[in-house]
């Protein structure tokens, strides 16, 4: 299929009443799911645009503060939002199943309830119960529901949720002790079966595979797509977004840039051949505010260049310096974070390849369900130990070890109650934080370095650690300086250090500035940022990146004057670094031995 202006996009033709905005993170989910609904409103449609992700920026992007429930978007028409908020989509959980108890209401038997409920699996579960309500009818009065949802790992287990607890439910009589009584779980069945319905109707509901013409984003649309099918949702349809056309013939970056994007989209992946097809041009502007959603779906004209001011060079140290100061350390966790699609794994990988070419052993991990780290580093390195925290194989693995410790206690009536327990969609979340566990204190004795999962993903892993901090120094009140806890790991600046990515745009800085703010409510102060795909000082004079290029500039400015203690900058690559030798490149050491590099105020 050829590439069409983003005004003919297919997807407006016919428009289903539930569209789902899906793919790895930093695609433009937000900002298509965003101008789609815009553009249904302007035609006179009533339309509810939700957001589905803990780390939500759709408030932002709409210049509007939203809440849990439904609020019109001023300066559009026909049009309101909200964010599926998870501490109050859990409490509101907690209430309606503390209202189901039968028999009298017992002070303690509340109390264990709430208790059991205090989980993070229990913030999940209520939370798509808040999305499962918008498929079942809680939204009557909208003609189009648009569903934003958190990157493609988060929301396959979303999508996945109402086959896996109404399972749970069918064979389960006693239920899940960290989601309360199992009568609390019943009184949704039904609710569950008509989403799994609604979710695979192909006349009310369109699942939007958003990404880019990126290896990465493609192989991940692709991978989301056959676990899609996998669930019987097959009423799919592609949206490849940045596609990039350079106008000026003696550029190199422009013309390597389109080249890139062109043998990317020349080679699809063979599950999105088949697909229905938009593609929408790569803009000048950034996707902030309803003027600039708007013009997305707009042919820009682009002038020339001639006019615009000269790109001043950035002195900023560059990620070599960065693992130069991270290796004076010896041994320590190094976590690296921020939205999806900025390079997260990238950097990780160039930290880990960094720390080993300085003389270090160095055990690099992944939270990230999508797990694009083998892809990335492409080859073997003597001193790097490289493994992901696989969910399925840790909660076989957590199942086991519970199995073998608890039921050879019971018997063989109450192993069947602790099989069943262990059989909740739960279990998972419990068996990776444990996981996670291990792996950070490793860095006890040697280089850790952590690519996590996109933002949301991340905070909720974030959310177990605190919680088993809390039940940890409750149980321990009477012994204290008995137990460290991987909440107390991660406070402690000589033993963890974390790195925030970010690209030179608004709403990657804006997330990663407020999941700073998330990590220092949690006592975790943020060791360093890392600015990657920095196109400053690459000498294009394209129009449109020329452009892109003021609102970059701007964007670094607002990290190092009042964002960051220490900023890095990692530049646009013409070839993209995967491999372990191009990972070396940019890592290898920028002086012989350690250096002083002070923080940037």
């Amino acid at each position: 299929m050829t590439g069409i202006e983003a005004q003919s996009l297919g997807i407006l033709d016919n428009p289903a009443r539930y569209l789902f905005f899906t793919g790895k993170g930093g695609v433009g989910k937000t900002t298509i799911a965003c101008a789609v609904a815009l553009n249904l409103a302007a035609a006179g449609r009533k339309v509810l645009l939700v957001s589905t992700d803990p780390a939500s920026n759709l408030d932002e992007m709409l210049g509007t503060a939203l809440a849990n429930a439904p609020r019109p978007v001023p300066g559009a028409t026909n049009l309101s939002a909200m964010n599926i908020d998870p501490e109050t989509a859990a409490e509101d959980y907690r209430t309606r199943v503390l209202a189901q108890m039968d028999g009298p209401a017992d002070p303690a038997a509340i109390a264990t309830v709430r208790e059991q409920l205090s989980g993070a699996c229990t913030t999940e579960i209520a939370a798509f119960d808040e999305f499962v309500g918008l498929l079942a009818g809680d939204a009557d009065g909208f003609d189009h529901i648009v569903f934003d949802t958190a990157p493609t790992g988060h929301t396959l287990r979303l999508l996945s949720l109402p086959k896996a607890w109404t399972g749970f439910l069918a064979g389960n009589e006693r239920g899940a002790s960290c989601l309360g009584p199992r009568s609390g779980l019943k009184m949704q069945e039904g609710r569950f079966r008509a989403a799994l319905a609604t979710l695979g109707d192909h006349a009310i509901t369109t699942i939007v595979l958003v990404t880019r013409p990126d290896t990465g984003a493609l192989r991940e649309a692709a991978r989301t797509s056959a676990e899609l099918r996998g669930l019987d949702l097959d009423n799919q349809r592609l949206v490849i977004n940045g596609v990039f056309r350079a106008t000026a013939p003696d550029d190199p970056v422009a013309q390597a840039l389109e080249r890139q994007g062109a043998a990317c989209l020349n080679q699809l992946p063979a599950p999105l051949c088949g697909l229905p097809q938009d593609r929408i041009p790569l803009r000048s502007f950034d996707m902030v505010g309803l003027d600039a959603l708007r013009r997305l779906l707009v042919a820009e004209q682009i002038g020339t260049a001639a006019a615009d001011p000269v790109i001043k060079e950035l002195a900023l140290p560059r990620l070599d310096q960065l693992i130069d100061e991270l290796a004076q350390a010896g041994n320590g966790l190094v976590m690296v974070m921020g939205k999806g699609g900025v390079g997260k794994t990238t950097v990780a990988a160039a930290i880990a390849v960094g720390l080993v070419q300085r003389g270090h052993g160095v055990h690099l991990s992944t939270t990230d369900p999508a797990a694009h780290l083998a892809g990335t580093l492409d080859g073997a390195l003597s001193g790097l130990k490289v493994d992901r925290i696989d969910p399925k194989v840790e909660t076989e693995r957590y199942v086991a070890k519970v199995m073998a410790a608890r039921g050879a206690q019971l018997d063989p009536a109450g192993r069947d109650l602790l099989r069943e327990d262990l059989a909740s969609p739960c279990t998972e979340e419990v068996a990776v934080f444990h996981a996670f566990s291990h792996i950070v204190a490793e860095a006890r004795s040697a280089f850790v370095v952590l690519d996590t999962a996109p933002t949301g993903h991340t905070l909720l892993l974030m959310d177990a650690t605190g919680a088993y901090h809390r039940q940890m120094t409750h149980a321990l009140a009477a012994a204290p300086g008995r137990v460290v806890t991987p909440l107390m790991r991660l406070q402690d600046s000589a033993y963890a250090r974390i790195v925030l990515v970010a690209l030179p745009e608004v709403t990657p800085v804006s997330e990663a500035a407020a999941l700073a703010d998330d990590l220092r409510r949690a006592g975790i102060e943020p060791y360093a940022w890392v600015i990657n795909r920095c196109l400053t000082g690459s000498g294009t004079h394209d129009p449109l990146l020329r452009k892109r290029l003021k609102g970059e500039q701007a964007q670094i400015d607002r990290v190092r004057h009042g964002l960051a203690r220490r900023l890095f900058l990692l530049p646009w690559q013409a070839d993209p670094p995967v491999g372990v030798a191009a990972l070396g490149k940019i890592a290898g050491s920028a002086v012989a031995g350690a250096t002083e590099n002070p923080p940037i105020r």
